[in-house]
């Protein structure tokens, strides 16, 4: 049986392969990079956001990366360059970003770099994540439960 994924807001079908959305939704999101740090898993409350939230009085949050574009594996220089760009222009902004990282378990896929960012709405995750021709962005709201938002 094959499933079928759908651009977030669209009833069209996603471009992106059905094994690297299986990915996303198995990759661990960390935002920070201490051993307590709080970690996103997709579709499953995180706890942790709630006093993170109140602390800076936010009520939603979007994590974003700029490596590997498309899922397609890039240069650690080419990946670092668009970390930092990625930050100069969320830094515009004026939002709380932490850094951190998403991976997925038992694989040999590198770590990739990322911002949780504050504040930051979904509309405005997805703009962000399309401009670094990203598959996808990972946005939390009020209710605490990662979403992966497709983007193509």
């Amino acid at each position: 049986m094959s499933e079928t994924f759908f651009v977030d807001g669209t009833n069209r079908a996603t471009e992106i392969h059905p094994q690297k959305i299986h990915a996303y939704l198995a990759t661990n999101y960390r935002v920070g990079h201490i051993a307590d740090c709080p970690v996103l898993r997709i579709g499953s409350t995180c706890l942790e956001l709630d006093a993170l939230f109140a602390a800076h009085k936010v009520d939603c949050a979007g994590f974003l990366t700029a490596y590997n574009p498309r899922g397609t594996q890039q240069s650690d220089l080419k990946n670092k360059a668009s970390h930092l760009l990625l930050h100069a222009q969320l830094s515009v902004l004026s939002l709380t970003l932490i850094e951190g990282s998403g991976s997925e378990p038992g694989t040999n896929w590198s770590a990739e770099r990322s911002y949780f960012a504050l504040s930051l709405t979904r509309d405005a995750a997805s703009d962000f994540g399309r401009a670094f021709d990203q598959d996808a962005i990972v946005w939390v709201g009020d209710n605490l439960v990662p979403q992966l938002i497709l983007l193509r």
